[in-house]
């Protein structure tokens, strides 16, 4: 059978109809796309949460969620109508068995509305959109600063509740879960060197700018994960699973420019200039263009410090 070609004047015709058509399919791009830093209103004060939203195929709208603890959670869908949008996802390490559930609105570069968590509380929040932190110019460093002397724990403070932070034999320790302590110096970028051990079974973590968790866990042995040692917490999984035994000394070098981090965890690159897209269960705050103090997690489980070296940006 002979098979007539077409003119390619007539082929180009009917590719522009086809795009013309998928275009026209198209709809306007929503104001709601993008990432946000939330702030909750809940009856013990303002907390941070983050949002993610972005569009998957032609029409629906996914995303990626934090709260005010635990990691972040993919959103399947993002209902919108007009400029009021809503979702809903299973619980995480809230109580209740019930999903959470948002609403809100968009207006410019600000979004409000409620959230109804797991055990039904409800709750009032804004979100601002969250900047980009990209630097213009390379980084250069100032000075070394030890910020843990040795001796005590001037420098720092224990965030509210009973601390159970103490020096022993020039050992930054926390012996059982208590408080988060934070360091009274704020950073922008900066590098951190810092040396650490835990007992088996233990969890802990380094937030740095107070925003984004590097992880501390004992799971040595095991597949790299978003929840391992070395990991960025619910977002960036380290590329191999170099931990030491649990009880040994173990060292993070860390490098933070903007979003962009590196985690160096005993001696080997395990994240290499990765973006971090939001702030982690856990934060201080959501508000990430401010300068913000490095946080030592104390209220999961044991951990030891014995040096912590900042080289913050000129």
């Amino acid at each position: 059978m002979r098979v007539e070609r077409l003119p390619i004047a007539v082929v180009a015709a009917f590719a522009l109809v086809g795009s013309s058509t998928l275009t026209a399919q198209r709809p306007p791009a929503s104001p709601i796309i993008g990432r946000w830093d939330l702030t909750i209103a809940t009856p013990a004060g303002p907390r941070p949460s983050w949002l993610d939203v972005q569009l998957s195929g032609t029409r629906t709208l996914v995303g990626q969620f934090v709260g005010i603890v635990g990691s972040a959670r993919p959103v399947s869908k993002i209902d919108v109508t007009g400029g009021a949008f809503s979702f809903s996802i299973p619980p995480q390490w809230e109580r209740g068995d019930r999903d959470l559930s948002v609403e809100g609105t968009v207006e410019g570069d600000r979004l409000s509305g409620w959230l109804t968590d797991p055990a039904g509380a409800r709750m009032t929040w804004t979100g601002v959109r969250a900047p980009s932190l990209r630097r213009s110019s390379p980084v250069e460093w100032g000075d070394p600063i030890e910020l843990f002397n040795g001796r005590d724990t001037s420098g720092w403070h224990a965030q509210q509740g009973t601390s159970q932070w103490t020096v022993v034999d020039h050992t930054l320790t926390n012996p059982r879960s208590g408080v988060n302590l934070v360091s009274d110096r704020r950073f922008t970028d900066f590098t951190a060197h810092v040396e650490f051990r835990y007992p088996a079974g233990s969890n802990s973590g380094v937030y740095l700018r107070g925003r984004y968790e590097v992880q501390i866990e004992d799971t040595a042995g095991l597949e790299p994960a978003v929840d391992h040692l070395g990991a960025i917490y619910g977002f960036l999984a380290p590329s191999v699973d170099v931990a030491r035994k649990a009880g040994e000394w173990q060292v993070f070098d860390v490098v933070l420019t903007g979003r962009l981090v590196t985690v160096i965890l005993n001696g080997e690159t395990v994240i290499a200039n990765r973006e971090i897209p939001g702030i982690t269960g856990g934060a201080l705050d959501s508000d990430e263009g401010a300068p913000g103090p490095l946080l030592l997690q104390g209220d999961h489980g044991p951990i030891e410090f014995r040096k912590i070296i900042v080289r913050p940006a000129k």
